[in-house]
């Protein structure tokens, strides 16, 4: 069995300076002195790309030849962030130190070369983020895995602020230059269908194979991306699709004038892979959302089959050969279509096909909010995908006979259950559907996984308690801390050595050594530094001075109501009008800093946006709190930000409302890079206390279930409002137009939210608790050895919130894959 070895790579030990120039004559025709930041860039990650390239190829022939089980992880969002540097860590570090002594000859800065790479426009937040850091460790733990997606042309959107501090959504534009890390496969081109009609041979049934007639075409090309293990032999790939129309120009449409016609059904396959998440609040969004979906599944099973068939085996064993992953609801129409090809283009009858994909899929849930339990309108699905809607269908069919079969007579169980739902517009249930053809279904953190048992699954629980299996969530360690974080990690490899990077587990070795005084010394010099570099990129960003000396707090992540940015904002201000009040009062100097971006269609959260910036601009003016108190929202939160910002942190706001967070993973890597959590028991905080203990995180308000009784018992804000106020004054402060006259109207649309009987958030009801817990913050900050002590305690006590743990767990619980060297 062939296995990567020194003797066949293209980079040896000393040979990078020679690849680097010979890949920036050779591929880009300029010497070192006329080349450009960016010519350099391209050579040095075609250089690394070529070696990735062989590892790859190798990885490949070993899985071939062993013939075992792969993974294959749909997922809509993939954020995996820059790829130069993590490939030259992943090969080895003396690369990367070889990368700095080559460019550095050449008059450049490493780092200064890496930057001149866009982050990919893959993903929006923790669910992209999260299926970057699963491939990173497949690929670390040498399990032979595939991702797949959609190459998004302009991505999620850049987010720039307009001239009221309001967020403008502007086309990313990560491909407008040559991606050099992603190689076009010709080979894996796929037809996708769309429309037309179901058509049934005379005298066959619904479960007989059907022929899908009279269809509008378009092409899915694929794209890899190479994802290589940390310090292995190992690479893997990401496979993303283009659309590309069948009949590409209508030569006749042009000359007869028509130039629109005849480029329009290349616009229309193009649309497919243009942006992540179309704006749905129209007709023609929610139906282009729809389209993308099937669109990447139908092509990704496509060529998961070929491939299957290509190495000679059985469609009966695909589920000895294949584990499909589903990452949330959006590839759930891989569930029809796997039953579609299976037997319409293969010939299986309809129980073996049932059986074959239901032992293949397994389904990960990510959220507790019923709005983000994707349905589709029945009627939207039978004009776009017939068959589909056919097959769902007779699946729901099944299924109901055997709930029937149960629980007889028990209507209510039947439509409680049902994949479609009645009330009101027919709709496909995507989790339904996704729950009842999967053989396993799994939460992503322990409290998660027991909600959605009782809640938002409890009755197909007590039906298949074997198929809900709990994995909670982890964090990739190689980017989050050993790239993001290179002096912690430093300090760590000088007292474990290298074994961390791969088994983070390693780091609890180091308990109890927040009582060694140097170490804290230099972690708390190594902070001061990140603080340091972060300040200097808030200034560039955004005009803002910080004082590295004052708390550096952070609330970084998608803007949303449950997350509760609006909570962080309402204490920001209740701290500003005491300090107003009383300039000598003793409050820590805060820096408080927000970052994330709000769905295109979301006029909430975009208005808790422009007053976050509308606060800030009062606050930073103000000389009566000038070095008390800072705020600062960053736009445009990228991997790369998140990069600059995560090491740098004092305090970690983890504050949605509990019950509502399936996870959260940007917990784990503020905690991991020794930030301490303020934050309410939900998601994996639970979990997240009990590693690294209660005393060193600040832990306030509602539980899960105190959340649920005081929602049933008919939460009302204002009851709320009369018992503090300091609050009643904040709400007041805002609805006047203090901190903007000109949005004062949305100020007071917010604050009317807030007021609403039965807010869903629970907003008020937590403040008084979350106060408190800022000013336990507080005096601890003003003890720098004992803010110190808990955060490194909190760095040493993250070792089991490693992604590679979490994809051990999925290889033993749900996958059944073993490592392939």
């Amino acid at each position: 069995m062939p296995v990567v070895t020194r003797r066949n790579v293209a980079l040896q030990p000393g040979m990078l300076h020679a690849a680097l120039l010979d890949r920036l004559t050779r591929a880009s025709g300029k010497s070192p002195e006329s080349a450009t930041a960016r010519d350099l860039y391209d050579a040095l990650s075609l250089a690394v790309r070529e070696e990735l390239t062989l590892r790859w190829l190798a990885t490949q022939r070993r899985a071939a030849m062993g013939g075992v089980k792969r993974v294959c992880y749909l997922s809509l969002e993939f954020l995996p962030g820059r790829s130069l540097l993590n490939a030259l860590h992943s090969l080895e570090d003396g690369l990367v130190h070889e990368a700095r002594a080559a460019l550095k000859a050449m008059g450049h800065d490493l780092e200064d070369i890496a930057a001149q790479e866009v982050d990919p426009g893959l993903g929006n937040g923790g669910l992209g983020r999260l299926a970057a850091c699963f491939l990173d460790s497949l690929a670390t733990l040498h399990f032979p895995a595939t991702g797949y997606g959609i190459r998004y042309d302009y991505g999620i959107f850049t987010q720039v602020l307009d001239g009221e501090g309001g967020q403008r959504e502007v086309a990313s534009s990560w491909l407008r230059l040559r991606n050099v890390w992603e190689a076009p496969r010709g080979n894996a081109r796929y037809l996708v269908r769309f429309g037309g009609r179901s058509v049934a041979a005379e005298g066959a049934g619904p479960a007989d194979p059907h022929r899908w007639v009279d269809t509008q075409d378009v092409y899915a090309i694929g794209f890899d991306q190479l994802v290589p293990g940390n310090r292995g032999p190992t690479v893997n790939h990401l496979r993303l699709w283009s659309g590309r129309a069948v009949n590409p120009f209508h030569i006749d449409a042009f000359n007869a004038g028509d130039y629109h016609a005849a480029v329009r059904e290349q616009v229309e396959a193009k649309n497919l892979s243009r942006v992540l998440y179309p704006d749905d609040s129209t007709p023609q969004g929610r139906e282009l959302r729809l389209r993308q979906q099937y669109f990447f599944v139908s092509a990704s099973l496509q060529d998961m089959l070929a491939n299957h068939l290509g190495e000679g085996r059985a469609l009966a064993a695909l589920p000895e050969a294949l584990a499909i992953q589903l990452n949330d609801t959006h590839p759930t129409l891989a569930i029809p279509e796997l039953m579609r090809l299976l037997v319409d283009e293969h010939g299986i009858a309809w129980e073996e096909a049932l059986r074959i994909t239901r032992q293949t899929f397994a389904y990960t849930n990510h959220t507790l909010l019923p709005e983000a339990l994707e349905t589709w309108p029945v009627h939207l699905i039978e004009r776009l995908l017939p068959r589909h809607l056919e097959i769902i269908y007779l699946v729901n069919r099944d299924f109901l006979l055997e709930v029937a079969a149960r629980h007889p007579q028990d209507h209510g169980r039947q439509r409680e259950l049902s994949l479609i739902t009645e009330d009101g517009e027919r709709r496909v249930r995507m989790a339904h559907l996704a729950v009842v053809g999967s053989h396993r279904v799994n939460g992503v953190a322990r409290l998660h996984s027991e909600l959605m048992r009782r809640q938002v699954f409890a009755g197909f629980a007590g039906l298949y308690p074997e198929r809900f299996v709990n994995v909670t969530n982890g964090i990739a360690v190689r980017r989050w801390l050993k790239q993001s974080n290179p002096g912690l990690a430093a300090l760590l490899t000088e007292r474990l050595g290298h074994a961390w990077e791969n088994d983070l587990e390693e780091i609890g070795r180091l308990a109890g050594v927040e009582q060694d005084a140097e170490f804290r010394r230099r972690f708390r010099a190594i902070k001061l530094a990140n603080k340091r570099h972060l300040a200097e990129e808030v200034l560039r960003r955004t005009g803002v001075a910080l004082d590295v000396d004052s708390m550096f707090d952070v609330q970084v992540k998608r803007i949303h109501e449950y997350k509760r940015q609006l909570l962080n904002l309402l204490y920001v201000v209740s701290r500003y009008l005491r300090l107003r009040d009383d300039p000598s009062a003793d409050l820590v100097p805060r820096s408080v800093m927000f970052a994330g971006k709000a769905a295109p269609g979301y006029a909430a959260a975009k208005a808790v946006i422009k007053l976050i910036n509308h606060v800030a601009r009062t606050v930073n003016g103000d000389p009566a709190v000038r070095g008390r108190l800072r705020v600062a929202f960053l736009p445009d939160y990228d991997v790369s930000l998140a990069q600059r910002i995560i090491p740098a942190a004092d305090l970690s706001q983890q504050i949605s409302t509990a019950g509502m967070e399936a996870s959260g993973t940007g917990n784990m890597k503020l905690a991991l890079n020794g930030a301490l959590t303020i934050g309410t028991l939900d998601g994996a905080n639970v979990e997240i206390r009990e590693h690294v203990g209660a005393q060193n995180l600040f832990i306030f308000g509602l539980t899960a279930d105190e959340a649920a009784a005081r929602r049933a018992a008919g939460y009302r804000p204002q009851a709320e409002l009369d018992a503090n106020p300091g609050l009643k004054r904040v709400l007041e402060v805002i609805e006047s137009g203090f901190f903007g006259a000109d949005s004062a109207e949305e100020a007071r649309s917010l604050v009317r939210r807030l007021l609403a009987d039965g807010e869903p958030y629970l907003v008020l009801a937590d403040f008084a608790a979350y106060a408190r817990a800022q000013g336990e913050a507080d005096a601890l900050y003003l003890d720098p050895e004992g803010w110190t002590r808990k955060a490194v305690a909190s760095t040493v006590g993250m070792g089991y919130f490693s992604s590679d743990r979490s994809i051990r767990e999925y290889a033993e619980r749900i996958w059944g894959i073993v490592p392939v060297i």
